[in-house]
């Protein structure tokens, strides 16, 4: 006779190597399964509404209605910017190979219009010898447009990737829109925690996600369609992959957007355009910088209860070790960390409580 612990270890066993291999099975979709898991707690709300206008049974025409906004709202929009952005890639790219668009030139100009107390402090941290710079922009320029050119052609040879894994997260958005409740079901019962605390833990996930994507997306698209305006309207060449790299950018908390229009900012202050200069910056800072001081905290650490440096370093950290998908996985790791040690600590003071009080002497 085989013993039932021995029984119950393999069965253990099993389990935690199956759900390991399933893992690495879905590994090279993870992006793909992540955003769709994502679009739908995000799109859930409105599957609802739907489905109770439509009638409970009607499940399947309540999805794919869900589906189809969904497109509307979030693909259709994104595939005429990045229609409109390969075209701008492709002119900046070009006036950067003819000489149109020389950095070394613009920091030749800044650097001349600096004072000379500047000049002379640069020199005192040994910053001083401005043909060395110069020949470390140059190479750094040089190789950012050769990387440009290589993630292009990266971009190309993975369409075939792209597009697969693009209708992989259109159909498994589908099927959780449609049975995400008997599935969140499944999970809360088959979860070995009591069921407050996977109710608990379930809850904050969605939250988090929710947040995160709905807050983090509408900061970036908001800064970074405002510094794209600003730019066009200065008279920037290539507005819009400006305007997009800010939006990318300002998925780093504080600091993102800066990146881009701080410099541009002190090369309209250094080449005499000192209204374009004022200008920017008053944008940058009054209007970019306060949409991210204001909207991030009220979009993200509002619904995830998380202090305003926990959602900082999660989200850099989440994007060190994952790119762009980071910025999601991170939060939502930081919130799951955060709500199981609540839980531990709250199951230790009750154990105390109850210790204390079998132990109390008899009145």
């Amino acid at each position: 006779m085989i013993s039932p612990q021995l029984q119950r270890g393999f069965f253990l066993f099993l389990l935690a190597a199956v759900t390991v291999a399933f893992f690495w099975i879905l590994l090279p979709f993870g992006g793909a399964v992540l955003w769709g898991v994502a679009l739908a707690i995000l799109f859930n709300p409105l599957y609802k509404r739907l489905l109770a206008k439509m009638g409970k049974q009607r499940r399947t025409l309540a999805a794919l209605a869900t589906l189809a906004i969904c497109l509307v709202i979030v693909f259709l929009p994104l595939s005429m910017i990045a229609a409109s952005l390969v075209q701008d890639v492709a002119t900046v790219t070009q006036r950067i190979r003819t000489g149109e668009l020389n950095f070394v030139n613009y920091f030749q100009q800044v650097v001349g219009a600096l004072p000379r107390p500047l000049l002379n402090l640069l020199d005192r941290f040994g910053l001083g010898n401005m043909e060395a710079l110069l020949s470390k922009l140059s190479t750094t320029a040089a190789q950012g447009s050769q990387m440009i050119a290589q993630q292009a052609l990266s971009i190309g040879q993975n369409t075939f990737d792209f597009v697969v894994s693009f209708f992989v997260m259109l159909y498994l958005l589908f099927f959780l829109l449609r049975d995400g409740a008997d599935l969140s079901k499944t999970i809360r019962e088959a979860l070995p925690l009591a069921r407050p605390h996977t109710h608990y833990l379930l809850n904050k996930f969605t939250t988090v996600i929710r947040a995160t994507v709905k807050g983090n997306v509408v900061v970036a698209g908001v800064q970074g369609t405002i510094g794209g305006i600003a730019l066009a309207v200065l008279g920037v060449q290539g507005a819009l992959l400006w305007g997009v790299i800010m939006a990318f950018l300002s998925l780093l908390p504080a600091v993102g957007a800066a990146l881009i229009w701080a410099p541009v900012a002190i090369y309209f202050l250094a080449t005499g355009a000192i209204a374009k200069g004022i200008g920017l910056i008053f944008v940058g800072v009054f209007v970019i910088g306060l949409i991210d001081n204001i909207l991030r905290p009220l979009l993200v650490g509002k619904d995830t209860q998380m202090p305003d440096y926990i959602v900082l370093i999660s989200t850099i950290g989440g994007m060190a070790l994952f790119g762009i998908n980071g910025f999601v996985i991170g939060p939502v790791v930081a919130a799951l960390f955060m709500a199981a040690w609540s839980l531990f600590a709250t199951s230790n003071e009750t154990a105390d409580a109850v210790g204390e009080r079998d132990n109390a002497p008899p009145l």
